[in-house]
C-alpha cells in the first residue's frame, strides 16, 4: 500500500497540487524555513502576503539575524502565535554564530534550532535539499488516520507514535520534495477537517474511514474543555501630543516581546501613575470591554483611558517604555488585538490593522 499511496499523490499532485506557491520558487532552504514556521497553525492564504513583506525585508539570514527583534515582531503583527518570530530570530542568530549564516543540512542540527520540531525539520530538508524524511504536521495526521482508520486524538503518544510509523512507511526514496507539498495539499484542500471532498480524493479507494462513511470521525477531536476567561484592565495613557505610553511585554507568555498598554491590575489610573511615573493624571470613564480567543483561554480587556497632566519625574527606561504615535507610528512589534484597541481610542486613527490568527 505505501508504494500505491505515495504513487497515487504524486499522480494528483502533478494535476491537482499547488505549484506556484511564493517559496516553492527555487526552494532556497532559508524560504522554505520562513514559510514552514509561518504555516504552521496557519492557513496558506493568509501567510503568503506576510511572507513576501517578510522576505521582502528579510532577504536572508544574515539580515533577519541582525534586525532589531521590534522590526521583525512588527512584520509579524497580525499573524498571531509570536513565539515563531521570536524563534525564527533565534535560530538566525545561531546560524549566523555557528553555521556561517547558511542553513545547515544535517536533520539534527536543524532540528536543535529554536522553534524547530521533527516534523519541520524534516520537511524543510525534503523540500530544499531533496532529502527522505516523513512529516507529521495537521494536515498529515489528518490524511493518515483517515486512510488507517486510526483511532484516537493524535495528541496522545501512542496516538501520534502510530501517526509517525505510517508517515514512515509512506514516505517514498523518490521526488521527496513533491511528496511532502502533496500529501500536505491533499490535507489542505481535499481531505479537509470539517467538509472532506472525498469524490476528489486519489485515495478514496485505499481510505478504510471513507470505507466506513466515517470521514469526520478521524482523527478523533481533542477533549473538549471549558477555556477560562481572564480580565485585564489596560491603561491608556495619553500625553499632552496625544501620544500613548506602551510598555514591551516580558519575552515569554501572552504576546512575549510585543508592545501593549500597561497592565493595571486592580489599581487606580491615578494611583498606578503615581507609583511608576511619579506623575499626575486624569482619569476617564473607562472604556466598552474587549474580547479576544485564544487556544487555551478567553481573554477580556477593559480599556481605561487617561491624560497625563505633566511630564513623568521618573525616568522611563527606553527599552521598557515608548510613547507611541498614532501620527507617525514606530516599526513595533503589536499584536492585532492590542492595535485594533489602540486605533479605535486613537485621537489619529492609524491605517487599518489585518485580523489576527487566534
Amino acid at each position: 500500500m505505501s508504494d500505491t499511496l505515495a504513487a497515487r499523490l504524486l499522480d494528483w499532485y502533478d494535476q491537482e497540487g499547488r505549484h506556484d506557491l511564493p517559496w516553492q520558487q527555487g526552494r532556497s532552504a532559508y524560504a522554505v524555513w520562513i514559510s514552514e514556521i509561518m504555516l504552521q497553525q496557519t492557513q496558506v492564504a493568509t501567510v503568503i502576503p506576510y511572507f513576501e513583506r517578510f522576505m521582502a525585508r528579510f532577504p536572508d539570514i544574515p539580515s533577519l539575524a541582525g534586525a532589531p527583534l521590534d522590526e521583525v515582531l512588527h512584520h509579524w503583527s497580525g499573524l498571531g502565535y509570536y513565539a515563531r518570530a521570536r524563534n525564527l530570530h533565534k535560530a538566525a542568530t545561531v546560524l549566523v554564530e555557528r553555521h556561517d549564516g547558511r542553513f545547515p543540512e544535517d536533520f539534527d542540527a536543524v532540528s536543535a534550532l529554536p522553534g524547530i520540531g521533527r516534523s519541520t525539520a524534516g520537511a524543510i530538508l525534503a523540500q530544499a535539499f531533496g532529502q527522505r524524511h516523513p512529516i507529521l504536521d495537521g494536515n498529515v495526521k489528518r490524511v493518515l488516520a483517515r486512510v488507517h482508520a486510526v483511532p484516537g486524538w493524535p495528541g496522545t503518544a501512542a496516538v501520534e507514535r502510530r501517526l509517525w510509523a505510517l508517515a514512515e512507511e509512506h514516505t517514498p526514496a523518490g521526488r521527496v520534495a513533491d511528496y511532502t507539498q502533496a500529501i500536505m495539499d491533499l490535507g489542505a484542500t481535499v481531505c479537509r477537517r470539517g467538509r472532506p471532498i472525498c469524490p476528489a480524493c486519489p485515495l478514496a479507494a485505499r481510505c478504510e474511514a471513507h470505507r466506513q462513511q466515517r470521514e469526520t470521525e478521524f482523527p478523533a477531536p481533542r477533549p473538549r474543555r471549558a477555556r477560562p476567561l481572564r480580565r485585564v484592565r489596560m491603561l491608556l495613557l495619553r500625553d499632552a501630543a496625544g501620544a500613548l505610553l506602551l510598555e514591551r511585554r516580558p519575552p515569554q507568555g501572552i504576546w512575549g516581546g510585543l508592545w501593549c498598554p500597561p497592565e493595571l491590575g486592580e489599581e487606580s489610573a491615578p494611583g498606578w501613575a503615581t507609583r511608576m511615573l511619579d506623575a499626575p493624571v486624569v482619569a476617564r470613564e473607562p472604556l466598552a470591554t474587549l474580547r479576544h480567543g485564544f487556544t487555551h483561554f478567553e481573554l477580556e480587556i477593559e480599556p481605561v483611558p487617561a491624560d497625563l497632566c505633566a511630564p513623568p519625574r521618573t525616568l522611563m527606561e527606553p527599552g521598557r517604555w515608548v510613547w507611541y504615535n498614532a501620527r507617525s507610528p514606530a516599526k513595533l512589534g503589536l499584536a492585532a488585538v492590542v492595535s485594533r484597541l489602540i486605533e479605535a481610542h486613537s485621537p489619529h486613527p492609524a491605517a487599518a490593522t489585518p485580523k489576527e490568527q487566534p
